[in-house]
């Protein structure tokens, strides 16, 4: 079960020194040294600097998270900032090395010294919707000029807490198994530790039951989950073999797929994994495309969000698209209810700003 940070920067300077700190304790959780702890607390000081003089204000999300690709289970601190301001006239200028986001006198780091020592690094900027940039700061330093992520499907998600809560009720996870990879979101029933503790569970579990079929992880999560409070959990089940998308789901987990350029539900079935299993859930299968784009969500996303019409997003990391539904989805006048996660699944490829993602 691990820590949310959720940090408002929507005033002054000491907002700024929320975000370092909040920076430095999620590194300490994840154990990372400090060095590395330096270099987070730079990113994440950067990023809210950011927010305030070019965005007048947005929210850092931090979380701890695994890396996809490299083989290293030990968790990792992704930095996520997310803004409504009027978004990157010059992405390629900003992204330069060295490159100062501001006229006045700045940190001197900028955007692309983030991307430089961040282990992975992403943004998506449109003109009038805003900005997120993404940054997850790992145990090893960040190679140089290491080139794309490896070829195939990624997952990625941000996790937001209720009212800024110390932990969420709600949980993704990920497992590659040859040609199949598998993609879970939990949403612990209520609010609070116990909660977490019951989507924390679905979780683990799945590492130890990815080579099987959604509905039989479905039923054995529902096994496993039955000292806790129970939790609504969706699985979708990529066989890249087959280019084919399995998913099956129970309780109020949504689910939207984009492909061929339009987006379609795919429906969860009532019920609580735990506590009310339902005795059969149907399975939709779907054909999967190289430009296909599957988001998850907790119900802390409004029910009739509009899903982007967005092209770039399949090409970015997907947790730079889970902010950019998450943002997207959600405004002041819309304050969320509950905690809130968003996963997504893309069918990979290069990033246009990333590195190692």
């Amino acid at each position: 079960m691990s820590r949310v940070w959720d940090v408002p920067v929507e005033d002054d300077s000491t907002r700024v020194r929320d975000v370092r700190v909040a920076a430095e304790e999620a590194s300490a959780c994840a154990g990372l040294p400090a060095s590395r702890t330096a270099t987070a607390a730079l990113v994440a000081t950067e990023l809210a600097t950011n927010l305030l003089r070019h965005a007048e204000g947005g929210r850092v999300l931090i979380n701890l998270v695994e890396r996809a690709h490299d083989g290293d289970r030990r968790p990792v601190v992704q930095l996520v900032s997310l803004d409504h301001g009027p978004g990157i006239p010059d992405v390629a200028a900003a992204m330069r090395d060295g490159y100062t986001t501001t006229v006045a006198a700045s940190l001197g780091a900028g955007l692309g010294t983030c991307r430089r020592i961040a282990n992975d690094f992403d943004l998506h900027s449109a003109p009038g919707r805003g900005t997120v940039v993404m940054a997850r700061i790992g145990h090893e330093p960040a190679v140089r000029n290491q080139g794309p992520p490896p070829p195939g499907p990624r997952a990625g998600g941000v996790n937001v807490p209720l009212g800024r809560a110390e932990h969420s009720g709600d949980a993704w996870g990920r497992v590659r198994r040859g040609d199949r990879l598998t993609l879970l979101l939990a949403d612990g029933l209520g609010h609070g530790v116990k909660a977490a503790e019951a989507s924390t569970a679905a979780v683990e579990e799945l590492r130890d039951l990815a080579e099987l079929p959604p509905v039989e992880i479905l039923r054995s999560l529902g096994r496993a989950l039955r000292p806790t409070r129970g939790a609504a959990v969706a699985v979708a089940q990529l066989d890249l073999r087959e280019e084919r998308l399995s998913f099956a789901g129970i309780g109020n987990i949504g689910a939207r797929l984009r492909t061929d350029g339009a987006w379609k539900p795919l429906l969860s079935h009532p019920g609580i994994v735990g506590a009310q299993t339902p005795a059969s859930v149907p399975v939709q299968r779907v054909p999967w495309h190289p430009g296909s784009l599957l988001v998850l969500h907790s119900d802390g996303l409004p029910s009739r969000w509009t899903p982007p019409d967005d092209g770039v997003l399949p090409g970015c990391d997907p947790a730079v698209a889970a902010a950019v539904v998450l943002r997207d989805a959600g405004s002041a006048a819309r304050p969320v209810r509950d905690d809130t996660c968003v996963a997504v699944l893309t069918a990979g490829g290069e990033s246009r700003h990333g590195s190692g993602t």
